[in-house]
């Protein structure tokens, strides 16, 4: 079996909520571990038929050509009791073999992942074993984790050009392995622009509820429609979650109205967050900046449009929702511009 520098782990724990970064995350584990041998080498189960004794008895079974990897998939389909004898095999692996285990579910529709014992996790540890996470980070940490990504394919994108990849791909972070190989095929070591890149991007990805939000309360009612359409069109959303999200939204502001509160751990604990104060922050200004008056206009909005979306008007939902987030922003902006009054008395 070809080795890198390093020996292999006597195991390897893959994991990770995206299908598709974890698939190239159990390509490039077996390549490492594997190279080109893959026939003689490689013992691999997946599907729905296999069970944990056949994955066991391989991994203890004496192989004619010497050390092997023996690859587990489809793992996430076993209880905590069928995993047993794997837990057990664990406690003294076999010298000769290099066990790796994907956590994914069967590939039976409707089928179901289960939990991930903490019992598996602990026996990949003991014996010195490795866990690697596929899952891309949510909120603002995606920019980052594309940024890391970005130098480790040894691509040379200029800074504009990263904000493009970002902005463009929104929450379908699973183009971008595909993207970079692209990129790297065509330019190399070159530098790529933003002008570059364009051609290469494709339909622009949805994003999360946050990046409406906020350009909503930001008063930017282009940006605002844009992140709408690609939450309904690149995201699929229905548009009965994306009410759900701006009446959350807008119902953290009204908690907060009328308390007095001044600072983001106050209003943390009023709203019952953990962990961050940052979005807790954000409503209390935003609240303050709406005031009473402005809530109960963005509240008699949200209605309308909730009975619009059940059929009161007859209008399409993509129509309604667009109408609904062209207000509620004007309504934001509107409460961001001093009155005339005020910038008199400012001067």
């Amino acid at each position: 079996m070809a080795k890198t520098a390093d020996a292999p782990a006597p195991a390897y724990l893959l994991k990770g909520s995206d299908e598709v970064l974890l698939s190239q995350l159990v390509s490039e584990t077996v390549q490492r571990l594997v190279g080109p041998d893959r026939g003689t080498s490689l013992d691999e189960f997946g599907g729905d038929e296999y069970t944990i004794g056949d994955l066991v008895l391989a991994a203890t079974t004496v192989s004619m050509f010497g050390e092997r990897v023996v690859l587990g998939r489809n793992l996430g389909r076993f209880s905590s009791a069928e995993l047993e004898p794997l837990l057990s095999y664990l406690q003294a692996p076999s010298p000769d073999t290099t066990l790796v285990l994907v956590w994914e579910k069967a590939l039976a529709s409707g089928s179901r992942l289960e939990r991930l014992p903490k019992k598996l996790n602990e026996a990949i540890a003991a014996v010195g074993g490795e866990v690697h996470d596929a899952s891309i980070p949510g909120g603002k940490g995606r920019a980052m984790w594309v940024d890391d990504q970005i130098n480790d394919s040894g691509i040379n994108l200029s800074r504009r050009a990263r904000q493009v990849v970002i902005d463009q791909l929104g929450e379908d972070l699973n183009r971008l392995g595909s993207l970079l190989s692209v990129l790297r095929a065509s330019f190399g070591d070159s530098e790529i622009s933003d002008d570059d890149i364009a051609p290469y991007l494709g339909e622009a990805g949805a994003v999360p509820p946050w990046e409406l939000t906020d350009a909503i309360d930001k008063g930017q009612v282009g940006v605002a429609m844009d992140k709408l359409r690609r939450m309904t069109i690149g995201g699929e959303r229905h548009s009965l979650q994306i009410m759900a999200s701006l009446r959350t939204h807008f119902e953290r502001m009204l908690r907060l109205d009328g308390t007095g509160v001044r600072s983001d751990k106050e209003a943390a604990e009023i709203l019952g967050m953990k962990g961050s104060t940052f979005p807790a922050k954000k409503a209390l200004a935003q609240s303050e900046r709406l005031g009473t008056p402005g809530l109960a206009k963005a509240f008699k909005l949200l209605a309308a449009a909730d009975a619009d979306l059940r059929g009161r008007s007859g209008q399409p939902p993509e129509m309604v929702m667009e109408t609904l987030v062209a207000r509620l922003a004007s309504l934001s902006g509107r409460a961001s511009r001093p009155s005339a009054g005020s910038r008199r008395r400012a001067g």
